[in-house]
């Protein structure tokens, strides 16, 4: 591949994420090189804010020198959205991106707010504010993809918002135990108050039935923005739908994992094999037949909206 920003950009999205990976196969040329491009710029940002390399190997001192470090995110990203060239791939991969879809700028702003939130240790009281940061670390970014696949409806954006607040709220009852040793707890305050927990222990095998249960109460959560996603389906053309729908699939599945799997399940990373993967892409495709044959009449009434 000549092309290095692309290429750049295809190795973070195939270490960073597979799932995301897989999907991302299925996109025609063009959308796939811009879908990894802004992959590549969230990734870097998520690893720079996190002290990680594309989302592994967490250092320890991570906490040391984060306000700096958003704040260098911040000059670089706000160069990117002036237009401005760099020989950096990151930026030139964001820069390329916004300018092609004319992306508002306060989307990639809303994503640096997010980490924000990491930053500033912000703690969770009401479901409602767990979501707002799901929407800032997740949700707008599937607006940024839906405008890439050439969205401009703001209910078909709704709906892709509401599968990128499916996806993290999936990735923190996945990930809540190791989020709590790295000094993080998403599950917000008074959901963990119904199950007794005060403060959230990762060593207190004891208090792991609690805890997954709390986990199962945000997995019920998300599946009505799962279903919402589903209803979006219908207005992308064929492939973006076949994408989207598999990255559906794939991220339901993890949370019915970790359903099933009961307080164990978090003594492994939970995930999604090779084999799992193509048996889901096979069913997603189904899905988005069905919503080509029959339009999902699913309502959004009551989730969360976002800004």
């Amino acid at each position: 591949m000549n092309d290095a920003v692309i290429a750049n950009s295809e190795t973070a999205i195939v270490e960073g994420s597979q799932s995301f990976a897989a999907a991302a196969r299925l996109f025609d040329q063009q959308t796939r090189h811009d879908a990894v491009m802004l992959y590549a710029w969230c990734r870097h940002c998520d690893d720079v804010i996190d002290g990680q390399t594309l989302g592994h190997a967490q250092q320890e001192d991570f906490r040391v020198g984060q306000q700096q470090r958003l704040h260098l995110l911040r000059q670089q990203t706000a160069a990117a959205l002036r237009g401005e060239h760099t020989d950096d791939p990151i930026f030139e991969a964001l820069r390329r991106v916004v300018e092609r879809h004319q992306i508002p700028a306060r989307h990639p702003q809303e994503l640096l707010a997010g980490f924000e939130m990491d930053v500033s240790d912000r703690r969770y009281t009401s479901i409602s504010e767990t979501l707002d940061y799901c929407y800032h670390v997740a949700g707008v970014v599937g607006v940024m993809m839906a405008m890439i696949m050439g969205v401009r409806d703001k209910e078909v954006l709704d709906r892709a918002s509401d599968l990128g607040l499916a996806f993290q709220l999936t990735n923190i009852a996945r990930d809540v135990v190791d989020d709590a040793r790295a000094g993080r707890v998403y599950l917000p305050g008074e959901l963990l108050a119904r199950h007794g927990i005060t403060v959230v222990d990762p060593e207190d095998l004891a208090q792991r039935p609690a805890l997954h249960a709390a986990a199962l109460e945000l997995l019920d959560l998300a599946e009505t923005y799962y279903a919402s996603a589903y209803a979006g389906l219908a207005s992308l053309q064929a492939r973006s739908a076949w994408a989207i729908a598999t990255a559906r699939r794939v991220y339901r599945a993890i949370g019915a994992k970790l359903r099933a799997g009961g307080p164990a399940a978090w003594d492994q990373r939970v995930s999604t094999s090779k084999a799992e993967k193509s048996a889901l892409l096979a069913l997603a495709l189904g899905d988005v037949a069905r919503t080509r044959l029959v339009k999902p009449a699913v309502q959004r009434t009551g989730l969360w909206q976002r800004p």
